[in-house]
């Protein structure tokens, strides 16, 4: 949309669009560099799909990461993603992510709210890589009371799937928990989870961790810095001047037609494309492209789509932040992380056989899975993995739901030849599937996908176990849970440079837009980095687009 006229309903020095940790640390930037901000949101609720999420962040070096002595040489940092991503990215992307992110980091920890811990030994993705760190680069938000927001707590998104009364989890806590009936150590972490669920009621405490604990803890600070946030605004298109410039924004709000003048910048931060059914159908490959997605329902591609309408080149639009996962009963998508590395289990397709390891990071799960076109896919398990480990969040010794049975979601047998038949692939093959893997689990060794090899296969595994993701698959009844292609959204977005600022296919900037998080190309390429290689880039690059705006290079 081409500015005609110079009437405008609102102004301010930079706006974000979006409420997702790359918007809200945009806006911190922008106004601690003194232009009056402001963020609209779609939804009704705000934090988008970072609130939905494990709330890690990769970034390495960064000051929590320094605090524990695990710095890194430079050069190594660049090795690592030179091997993960390659070529697939501008390179000047990559240093501007690697050098900008400790001091996004920095900035952030200026406010008292904003708090973070490391996440112990939490792998990065592909350990092994030059540069790879076993012991791993990931941090996460400590946990915070809701009670701090006050009337926002409320306007806070919810999570998928509610938690008892006081109980709350980090990722350094959960990785221990799933091994609660195998480890004291994870025997004390569930005590100490429990004795801090009480404290937590008796103090009527609101405490939360994750995804939604970064979420409050940035929207704390972005109280302090005065920076207003307005629910349920979307985004309708951009408004530019003849000569292409973004002035601001055309949105909806109180059921009419807002314009927004945005004197120094529009900050696109609106997610990615995975509520986009026909988006999802034009871009997205074969057998992904029917939504299992676990990411913001409000993700339907709009600040991708107004870019576009405006010039913006984009990319990596086939691809996502793949994770395999399954659909319950009563239509909510869960992802499946730590359960692909239970040892007594296997994932086989439709012709009862093993297509990649299981317990490799999950976009690499995924790639694979789409290229040899492996849907319908199971999650097999015996009964004493059953009894030992968490599945899907049933707990050890927990029945699964009646529903989970009826609906066909989980299927059992007495024996594999009956648990072959009920999901529909040859017995023969499923029986004779389980004795290898059962003889490489004896072995140590997993001949055909070398499943244990990598740092990041074990971390979710059994460390009683010589080779803690391998173990015989041997006490019956056995289990079946159907894995769908799901995802955490879409990788493709808008293309930009080391500002942040959007490009034209020619690769001229359009002056005035910046784009982060997953309405930007990922940064990450096709893969993955390690826990938070999603969040932790679009953190950088809204922060690196505020101080663009603001007249820093």
């Amino acid at each position: 949309m081409t500015a005609t006229e110079h009437h405008w309903d609102h102004e301010v020095g930079f706006l974000v669009v979006g409420s997702g940790a790359g918007g809200l640390t945009g806006a911190l930037a922008a106004a601690d560099r003194g232009l009056d901000t402001l963020v609209i949101e779609k939804a009704s609720v705000f934090g988008g799909s970072t609130a939905l999420s494990g709330g890690g962040i990769w970034v390495p070096n960064n000051p929590t990461l320094l605090r524990e002595g695990l710095g890194d040489a430079r050069a190594d940092v660049r090795a690592y993603l030179d091997a993960v991503v390659g070529d697939r990215v501008p390179s000047a992307n990559l240093d501007a992510f690697i050098d900008a992110g400790p001091r996004m980091l920095e900035f952030l920890e200026t406010s008292p709210h904003l708090r973070f811990q490391w996440c112990t030994g939490y792998s990065d993705y592909h350990p092994e890589a030059p540069g790879g760190r076993p012991a791993g680069r990931s941090i996460e938000p400590l946990p915070v009371n809701l009670k701090e927001l006050g009337p926002d707590e409320h306007l806070l998104r919810p999570a998928a799937l509610a938690t008892p009364p006081g109980l709350f989890i980090t990722s350094k806590d959960f990785v221990q928990l799933n091994m609660v009936t195998r480890t004291w150590k994870a025997r004390w972490t569930a005590l100490l989870t429990g004795l801090r669920a009480v404290k937590a009621i008796v103090l009527r405490r609101h405490m939360d961790t994750l995804g939604r604990a970064l979420i409050a803890r940035l929207r704390l600070a972005l109280r302090d810095a005065g920076v207003p946030l307005w629910l349920d605004t979307p985004l309708r298109s951009l408004i530019t001047d003849e000569s292409g410039a973004v002035l601001g924004v055309l949105a909806e709000r109180e059921g009419r037609e807002f314009r927004i003048r945005a004197r120094h910048g529009v900050l696109l931060a609106t997610g990615g494309f995975e509520y986009n059914q026909a988006m999802r159908k034009q871009y997205l490959p074969e057998g992904g492209r029917d939504n299992f997605s676990a990411a913001s329902p409000e993700n339907t591609g709009d600040g991708i789509v107004a870019g576009e309408k405006i010039g913006a080149a984009v990319d990596l639009m086939d691809d996502a932040w793949w994770m395999p996962s399954f659909q319950r009963p009563e239509g909510i998508n869960q992802v499946l992380v730590s359960e692909r590395s239970i040892p007594r289990s296997i994932i086989v397709d439709s012709t009862g056989k093993r297509f990649t390891n299981e317990a490799s990071p999950y976009v690499t799960f995924v790639h694979a899975q789409l290229a040899g076109s492996h849907d319908p896919a199971w999650l097999l398990f015996d009964a004493k993995a059953k009894s030992r480990y968490p599945i899907g969040g049933i707990l050890p010794g927990q029945k699964f739901p009646g529903t989970w049975l009826s609906s066909g979601l989980v299927q059992v047998a007495d024996d594999v030849e009956g648990l072959a038949a009920a999901i529909g692939v040859p017995p023969e093959s499923l029986r004779d599937t389980v004795a290898r893997f059962n003889g490489f689990a004896r072995d140590g060794h997993d001949a055909d996908f070398g499943r244990g090899v990598s740092a990041y296969d074990n971390y979710y595994g059994d460390p009683t176990l010589s080779t803690p993701a391998l173990d015989e698959i041997d006490k019956g009844p056995y289990y079946a849970l159907r894995v769908r292609i799901g995802d955490l959204g879409t990788k493709g977005g808008l293309v930009y440079n080391a500002d942040a600022q959007v490009l034209r296919a020619d690769g001229s900037v359009i002056p005035g837009l910046y784009a982060a998080g997953n309405t930007s190309a990922a940064v990450m390429g096709n893969d993955y980095a390690g826990a938070g290689a999603t969040i932790g880039p679009a953190m950088v690059f809204g922060y690196l687009g505020a101080r663009h705006a603001a007249g820093e290079q």
